[in-house]
């Protein structure tokens, strides 16, 4: 099967999971759950789910064994993104196309639904835990990549720094390897957990290139990107800390070269069918949104 073709399967199989999900979804008062399903809703690419079942596939762990966990991870994706977007953070208007959840439900519902959405995630992965220790560690790894040594740890650095006028490359990396690329190991690092740690150490490392080359390509597209593909203003990061202010936009692109052959690599010495999470590198390398 193709890239485009498995790509695709993945991702019906997620949004259907997703779609019964917010169909049973039914918290009051309406707003909060029309704000967290507005953004839940607004489609995106599932970067997170269909990595999950992309490695799940390659240490032989089935989708329905993943599933909740692929949804936690989402919801915790889109929580970020909610924030990010708020005037306090990145201030932007557009999410996937559409106006930011601030801007059609206001700041404090916006924060709500942000809110709604990590305590939620964090039930999910709770109820999972029932089900076994493996379960359990899990849980706990998605947590910790998305709690203060994880993701909003980066993010709080990233609001530090973003004023300074000169980019160090060690806090550039923390804020990447923190902001960004936990929440990528982590649905790469779940199968392996489920699976008694099959290529535990390789799988990480992998998504921790596989994190920053993200980062990286995102930072490009922020300069040369259009609104009409990636759904959201583009020239928001030209005062932040990005790769781009650091190495310039040549530079940029060579790093993310770079990390590309890096994650080509390590897949390279995993044993199993590593086809199609090759050819997602290539994706996320040459991605326009």
């Amino acid at each position: 099967m193709v890239f485009t073709e498995k790509y695709e399967e993945y991702l019906n199989y997620f949004n259907e999971k997703l779609e019964t999900y917010c169909n049973k979804l039914d918290c009051q008062p309406k707003i909060l759950n029309d704000s967290i399903k507005y953004s839940l809703t607004l489609g995106g690419k599932r970067i997170r789910p269909v990595l999950t079942f992309a490695v799940g596939d390659l240490l032989g762990v089935p989708k329905e064994k993943l599933v909740n966990f692929a949804l936690a991870i989402e919801l915790i994706h889109t929580y970020s993104l909610i924030h990010d977007d708020l005037p306090e953070m990145d201030d932007a208007d557009f999410r996937r196309g559409k106006p930011s959840n601030h801007k059609v439900f206001g700041t404090g519902n916006a924060v709500l639904a942000g809110d709604a959405l990590l305590n939620t995630a964090y039930s999910i992965l709770f109820s999972e835990c029932f089900n076994g220790n493996e379960y359990i560690s899990a849980s706990k790894f998605i947590c910790d990549a998305a709690g203060i040594y994880g993701m909003i740890g980066g993010q709080s650095a990233d609001l530090l720094h973003e004023s300074d006028n000169t980019v160090d490359e060690d806090v550039l990396y923390f804020i990447y390897s923190n902001k960004t690329a936990k929440l990528i190991i982590a649905p790469i690092i779940v199968p392996s957990i489920l699976n008694g740690g099959k290529n535990y150490s390789k799988l990480k490392f992998f998504g921790e290139k596989l994190g920053l080359l993200f980062q990286f390509t995102d930072d490009v597209l922020d300069v040369e990107g259009k609104f009409e593909e990636l759904g959201k203003t583009t020239g928001k990061d030209e005062n932040k800390y990005t790769g781009v202010k650091l190495y310039g936009l040549e530079g940029c692109k060579v790093k993310s070269e770079l990390l590309c052959d890096e994650c080509l690599k390590i897949l390279e010495s995993i044993e199993g069918d590593t086809q199609f999470l090759t050819e997602f590198v290539n994706f996320i390398v040459k991605r326009t949104n």
